[in-house]
């Protein structure tokens, strides 16, 4: 298992004082590995935001300890804060680059800040550039591009420090899903090339099927579950995860059955096994689909599938039987719950 780079310990985060307070944070424990994509996700209001500039001290903890790569950022002196956050960059929703320099000194500019020469700058920027794909754009001011392309030369301008972490706050969600696909495999290839570790701040749950390895999920300034992501999909233990891993919650009361009624959750099996077709072929039984919220990660299946058995005992337990003997499939009975 890779050594963590993150350690968060008892993070707390309360804004104003008195009957006015406000807890944005309580009690926060997370451990980052070196290397992984790790997803930070939760609703409007849950403290994702407030969470990661909490990593890098752009908000101070009111209690806890934020460790990034062994030193104690909450501990370090104003100079020591501004070398250690070289090394623990950030990219945002709203891009927030410099619209009177080009792209090449868009992404010269924290060089130049730490001191680097201006042709050793310009260098390692051009590389950059070349190694998110914008080698064509080294001259193009950024009101000239997309908002992909915007997105790109921030990464480029994140990487120019040669950071440990890259943190990503919400770092899609102004972009559309071809140019959301191509940032998150942008990310990804820069994980795998560069070794960076990524954490992704998200809203939403497909950003985090599709790059993430473990996930935490935050609800009301506290983590309700964190773990993989694979473990979360397949059988998410509290409300906040339900709600997020199944956004529509498939109900019994939404589909009534008149007979009984059970929850399939498949838990990463290889492909999609026609389930229900093989019942009718193998069992000769037939089981109303009230619902279902299925989806693919890195090609196993993952999800929850609402099953209404026939009324006969019979039959039900045969289905029921037949069910259980499956691989990477669990079913559990329900009454009124989310599925």
């Amino acid at each position: 298992m890779s050594q963590s780079i993150i350690q968060v310990q008892h993070l707390r985060k309360t804004f104003g004082d008195g009957s006015d307070a406000v807890h944005a944070l309580e009690d926060i424990n997370l451990e980052i590995r070196q290397g992984e994509i790790f997803g930070i996700i939760g609703l409007s209001g849950a403290g994702k935001s407030t969470l990661v500039r909490c990593m890098n001290l752009l908000e101070r903890p009111t209690s806890g300890a934020v460790i990034v790569d062994g030193q104690n950022m909450t501990e370090l002196s104003e100079k020591a804060l501004r070398l250690a956050r070289r090394k623990i960059t950030m990219i945002f929703q709203s891009f927030n680059l410099l619209m009177q320099r080009t792209c090449l000194k868009n992404v010269c500019f924290p060089m130049e800040i730490s001191g680097v020469s201006p042709a050793q700058a310009k260098r390692r920027a051009a590389e950059l550039l070349e190694l998110v794909g914008l080698a064509d754009k080294a001259d193009t001011y950024p009101a000239q591009l997309s908002g992909g392309q915007k997105q790109r030369v921030a990464i480029a301008r994140a990487l120019a420090t040669d950071p440990k972490v890259l943190l990503c706050d919400e770092a899609t969600s102004a972009l559309d899903p071809t140019t959301t696909a191509s940032i998150l495999g942008l990310l990804k290839d820069l994980n795998q090339k560069l070794g960076v570790t990524v954490v992704v701040i998200t809203h939403q749950m497909s950003v985090i099927e599709d790059i993430c390895t473990r996930v935490a999920i935050l609800d009301g300034g506290v983590v309700a579950e964190q773990g993989n992501v694979e473990e979360i999909f397949s059988n998410p233990s509290t409300d906040a995860a339900r709600r997020l891993v199944y956004p529509g919650g498939v109900t019994t009361t939404q589909y009534p059955s008149s007979g009984r009624t059970v929850r399939v959750a498949f838990n990463g099996g290889t492909a999609y096994q026609p389930l229900i077709a093989s019942l009718a072929i193998d069992c000769g039984v037939k089981v109303n689909i009230l619902g279902a919220d299925t989806r693919n990660i890195d090609g196993k299946a993952f999800g929850t599938m609402l099953l209404g058995l026939p009324e006969d005992p019979n039959e039900a337990a045969k289905a029921l039987s037949y069910i259980r003997a499956q691989k990477n499939i669990s079913v559990e009975e329900v009454q009124d719950s989310h599925a």
